[in-house]
């Protein structure tokens, strides 16, 4: 008997093929399965719903790299260059009022690196920030964001208005944050490197930070298309985006901020 099944076994596909072709089994194939141990049953519809779960996620990545492909393809530096250039940086208006909290967003979790090697998780909420950690939440937050060098202005023309008429409170704080895409600096020791003699503040309310590697899922959440503006976001202390406003300020959207954060610091 044990030889028949042994025999019957060694004539049919493995595992792999038959669960990947199911219409092809031999008929064979069920009358030995049938014959087998509870315990080896067991492992294979394991391995069974492991394969299907397999091609399923396999499926699923195939699907979003094609829809990111298609994305990224559909925009380009000729076409970002010519909407800034057209509209001097200006993709839309910043906001004039505050946004309500209850319709407010909230900003996608971030890891960014300062300078001095710290590692944050942003935006510093009560979600983000454990009882051992010394960071304070901040009523008001501004955080830049630049995925250009040609950007990194255009955040200095919010953030230093800003400090300069909010630098007595306490309760504020400001991140100027630069994606950086290139896998070179995903190496420990290059990152290392590199934030060893990047850019830094010695202002404890203005932070210089880096975030390295894909940022794609960040842009797609944000709606962020054209990476030569900058774009500036006010959060409340619970992460919420409050207001928002694209390129270099003017005097008209920093009175609006302003008037904005303060509102923030009074809730």
């Amino acid at each position: 008997m044990t030889a028949k099944l042994l025999g019957r076994l060694l004539q049919l596909p493995t595992v792999a093929s038959a669960l990947l072709a199911p219409g092809k089994i031999l008929p064979a194939a069920y009358t030995a399965v049938g014959s087998l141990h509870p315990d080896q049953h067991g492992r294979i519809s394991f391995r069974r719903h492991f394969f299907d779960l397999h091609k399923m996620v396999d499926k699923e990545a195939i699907k979003k790299e094609k829809d990111r492909l298609k994305d990224e393809l559909s925009r380009g530096y000729f076409a970002d260059f010519s909407e800034i250039h057209k509209n001097s940086g200006k993709i839309a208006p910043a906001n004039k009022t505050l946004i309500p909290s209850m319709e407010a967003a909230m900003f996608p979790n971030m890891v960014v690196y300062c300078s001095d090697g710290r590692r944050l998780k942003l935006p510093l909420s009560d979600q983000n920030v454990n009882n051992h950690s010394t960071e304070i939440i901040p009523s008001a937050t501004l955080l830049c964001l630049s995925f250009r060098a040609s950007s990194q202005r255009m955040a200095e023309s919010w953030s230093a208005p800003f400090l300069e008429i909010l630098d007595a409170s306490t309760n504020v704080q400001v991140y100027e944050v630069s994606f950086i895409e290139s896998w070179l600096f995903l190496l420990n020791p290059m990152k290392n490197i590199f934030l060893k003699i990047a850019r830094s503040s010695s202002n404890p309310l203005r932070r210089i930070a880096y975030s390295f590697g894909d940022h794609y899922d960040l842009r797609k959440e944000l709606q962020i298309l054209n990476l030569l503006t900058g774009y500036i976001f006010l959060l409340d202390r619970h992460g919420r985006i409050r207001w928002q406003g694209f390129g270099s300020a003017t005097t008209e959207e920093v009175s609006s901020l302003l008037s904005c954060a303060t509102l923030l610091l009074e809730e």
